[in-house]
């Protein structure tokens, strides 16, 4: 499994938060989802066997947000440090 952190731009209420965890949440291959909504941050665990994350930030995307950066793994560090 990996796991990793999107920075996601146009998420502002907890319909937003609905949206993006059942779209992400039924895709196959996803773990888990939880969204961040203060942060504006979505974290996603996921087989990349089965599924890639492209699929993934293409899903969001199509459900309305924009991906506005490359993701982080979980336990490399800030995301400003890189």
């Amino acid at each position: 499994m990996k796991q990793v952190t999107l920075n996601v731009q146009g998420m502002s209420c907890g319909s937003c938060v609905n949206k993006i965890e059942g779209n992400i949440g039924k895709l196959k291959g996803v773990e888990s989802v939880k969204v961040q909504l203060s942060d504006g941050k979505v974290d996603v665990t996921f087989n990349e066997s089965t599924i890639k994350l492209g699929e993934i930030k293409d899903t969001i995307k199509n459900s309305g947000y924009g991906v506005i950066e490359e993701p982080t793994e979980k336990g490399s560090g800030c995301s400003c440090c890189h």
